[in-house]
């Protein structure tokens, strides 16, 4: 068995495009504090906008795979049927401790399926859960890009097979948990605390020391949260991952996603393989 199945959706030239414009929204979603300061250029209702576009994206990704062929009816239902496994178990974890049992199904999709498949994925389990859970809020857009980075980011990890592909994604999803922590404190930090505090935020300082501010920050406010995040990311892979991965590609070699389809009259011969 190879380490790496074909990819559930390809990323062709024109799904890269969008996905890496989806990536550029999700970085300047994040990170336009240090450029740009609260209350300027519609901060107060970014995330409604981000939310907007980010789904125009996702489905535009979704819509020119169809056209193209990258994707077929069996991945989408693939797509669907981890969506609505994430839903049902991000619930179970609920964040307790820094808890999340929804990464670790999207780290190990996004490796067997591709970038494209993680990416979107990442995407619509936060959609799908959100809307279970009545989790609908400003904070929805970045936990979305958020996931779709975790799932994205797995899909590009390098060949390994075996126990060291089980170590790989154990180690990227500890560091995924820290990683989703330190992306989504971004979405708050500036309008979290009192500006007279030495980790608050404050517009116009150089890059610098804002960067400073926000790295103390993260560390007093998220470490023990992302720390159980990673802990229990890295356990439930190097548990479940093996069977899960096994799951994974042998449904993909049964739905032979992107497979030609060949019609034959009743009575001919088939046709050489050879």
């Amino acid at each position: 068995m190879t380490a790496r199945t074909a990819a559930a959706i390809r990323l062709t030239p024109r799904a890269g495009v969008v996905i890496a414009l989806a990536a550029f929204l999700g970085v300047v979603a994040f990170f336009w504090p240090f450029v740009v300061a609260p209350g300027k250029f519609g901060s107060d209702y970014a995330p409604l906008v981000i939310f907007g576009v980010l789904l125009v994206l996702v489905l535009c990704v979704v819509l020119s795979e169809l056209a193209e062929g990258g994707i077929d009816s069996k991945a989408l239902a693939m797509l669907g049927v981890l969506s609505a496994v994430n839903a049902a178990l991000r619930p179970l974890g609920a964040g307790t401790a820094g808890i999340e049992t929804v990464f670790f199904v999207l780290v190990l999709a996004g490796r067997v399926y591709g970038p494209g498949f993680g990416f979107t994925l990442g995407c619509t389990s936060l959609f799908t859960s959100a809307l279970i859970t009545g989790g609908v809020g400003p904070w929805m857009p970045y936990q979305m890009f958020g996931c779709a980075f975790v799932g994205m980011l797995a899909g590009f990890l390098p060949r390994a097979s075996g126990r060291w592909e089980v170590l790989l994604l154990a180690g990227y999803g500890s560091l995924s948990g820290y990683l989703f922590g330190f992306l989504l404190n971004l979405s708050f930090w500036p309008f979290s605390l009192d500006p007279n505090s030495s980790i608050a935020y404050l517009p116009g300082l150089p890059f610098t020391e804002q960067w400073q501010r926000y790295l103390a920050f993260d560390l007093a406010t998220s470490l023990g949260w992302d720390t159980g995040r990673a802990v229990t990311n890295f356990v439930c892979i190097t548990l479940a991952g093996p069977a899960v991965l096994t799951t994974l590609r042998r449904a993909a070699r049964r739905a032979r996603f992107r497979a030609p389809v060949r019609f034959r009259l009743p009575g001919a011969a088939p046709a050489d393989k050879g």
